[in-house]
């Protein structure tokens, strides 16, 4: 008689915030009002001096299964900030748990500025 033998291994996965600090960029440009990740006049004013990187977006910290993330918009003129915030965050939360099966206990959303002029 063959004896099947089971084996059992555990196998983890390490998601790096900046995959995750991205995951929350992406989700939060999809939002309708969102111009922009951060503050557009600073980023390009940085941009044209060489310096890169230096705005951060995001800010992820992972505890375990647990994520608290804080993304930096500039929003729309003329849109409601309260909701334009609330989307935003609904919409991170449901990319980053469908994406990674990580537990997104806070999406705190900062407002860098108000884009004047639709970006694209």
């Amino acid at each position: 008689m063959d004896r099947v033998k089971d084996t059992e291994f555990e196998a983890k996965v390490r998601i790096a915030n900046d995959v995750v600090g991205k995951i929350a960029a992406i989700a939060a440009l999809e939002v309708d009002g969102v111009a922009a990740m951060g503050n557009n006049i600073t980023a390009e004013i940085l941009g044209k001096v060489g310096v890169k990187n230096l705005l951060k977006t995001t800010k992820v910290e992972i505890l375990g299964h647990d994520v608290k993330v804080e993304v930096i918009i500039t929003v729309d003129y003329g849109y409601n900030i309260p909701s334009i915030s609330q989307k935003v965050q609904a919409k991170v939360k449901q990319a980053i748990e469908n994406m990674t099966e990580l537990n997104v206990t806070d999406v705190n959303v900062r407002i860098a500025g108000i884009s004047l002029v639709k970006e694209g």
